[in-house]
């Protein structure tokens, strides 16, 4: 028998649905999601010839009054699923141990269910409202529904809020176990002023990167300039694509960081600088792309989309990606100021997730 620290439990108003769940995070795999397992509680003596239904539903809202990102609202049920409960209709999961924690709390009333999610559903991205705001968040989210009607899905049938009861869920990813060497990138550029070229390199030690923890980018330059290098500004930039719409795509600063490394003309200079791009830095700034968030939890910036091969773009609903800018800068000090300065700037791309629990 499994023991569970915590179950989730939702009732409705009336007190005749109950839900039960082990957990609200559930892992896509890429090849695999794991499945909802669940149990809903029904007291059967007011339904009054009503069916008990419960329902997954996966949603996109984008835009609001609070969160004008594109100046548009927009609303649109990805994936819906249905399964009848009471009276059965043939719908007899096989029983897990989690199924088997769940009956032991919710008692003999409790009806086990399993819903599978496809593998072509996008995962919980919320779209940062800003520190003061406290609307629901726009993103893609996934809702538990138990209700009772006649029938499952009649939008002339209306269903009232206290025969029904709601549990939000996440779909989220995890950094893949095994990953690929870090990127890297050799750039050859001038300044403006200069005829002579300075060589840079920038690399990452590894493929991914987890959230809160230290990147470190190893730079490399070779200045074969007249000039003097008196400075490196580190930027990540946290893009977001609204693959739902044709040209939605626009990018949030998440870092800016300046370290002040000399590198004399005609001199070569080799060094890893760390940074570490956070959620807490920018709570005051709005439409960053968050993973998704379950009321009164703590979140964080957004983890890179991972896409299975084959999968259609318009089902991911919001694309998060990160790319790391490394900017060399001559000049910019003095009474003129960045009137002086010039700048080379290399990029590489950067995935920011979490590491499998």
């Amino acid at each position: 028998m499994m023991t569970m620290a915590r179950v989730f439990k939702k009732s409705s108003r009336n007190g005749q649905l109950v839900l039960f769940l082990g957990k609200r995070d559930f892992v896509d795999h890429i090849e695999r999601v794991d499945p909802i397992e669940g149990v809903l509680v029904i007291d059967q003596s007011e339904l009054q010839g009503r069916k008990v239904w419960i329902q997954l539903m996966t949603a996109f809202r984008y835009g609001n009054e609070d969160l004008d990102v594109i100046g548009l609202t927009f609303r649109k049920d990805i994936w819906v699923h249905h399964i009848e409960l009471f009276p059965p209709a043939g719908h007899d999961p096989e029983l897990s141990p989690m199924h088997e924690a769940l009956m032991k709390k919710a008692g003999e009333q409790g009806c086990p269910f399993t819903i599978d999610i496809p593998t072509n559903l996008p995962c919980s991205v919320s779209l940062h409202p800003g520190e003061e705001e406290k609307t629901k968040a726009c993103g893609v989210d996934f809702e538990i529904k138990a209700y009772m009607a006649m029938e499952a899905d009649n939008p002339d049938e209306v269903i009232d809020k206290k025969d029904c009861c709601r549990l939000m869920i996440r779909k989220i990813q995890y950094a893949p176990d095994q990953t690929s060497p870090g990127p890297k990138q050799s750039f050859m550029k001038c300044f403006i002023t200069s005829d002579k070229p300075v060589h840079l390199e920038i690399s990452l030690d590894k493929e991914v990167h987890y959230h809160g923890e230290a990147i470190p980018i190893k730079v490399k330059v070779r200045n074969e300039t007249s000039k003097v290098i008196n400075k490196v500004k580190i930027a990540v930039d946290q893009t977001t694509d609204v693959v739902l719409y044709s040209a939605d795509k626009y990018t949030k600063n998440v870092l800016n960081q300046e370290f002040p490394e000399t590198v004399e003309a005609g001199a070569t200079f080799e060094k890893s600088l760390c940074v570490t791009p956070l959620l807490a830095t920018h709570m005051d700034k709005k439409g960053l792309a968050l993973d998704g968030k379950l009321k009164d939890e703590d979140t964080n910036l957004a983890s890179s989309t991972l896409i299975r091969p084959g999968m259609e773009r318009d089902l991911v609903g919001i694309l998060v990606s990160y790319k790391i800018k490394v900017t060399l800068i001559s000049g910019g000090g003095g009474f003129l100021g960045g009137l002086t300065a010039s700048e080379i700037t290399g990029e590489l791309p950067l995935v920011l997730m979490h590491p499998q629990p």
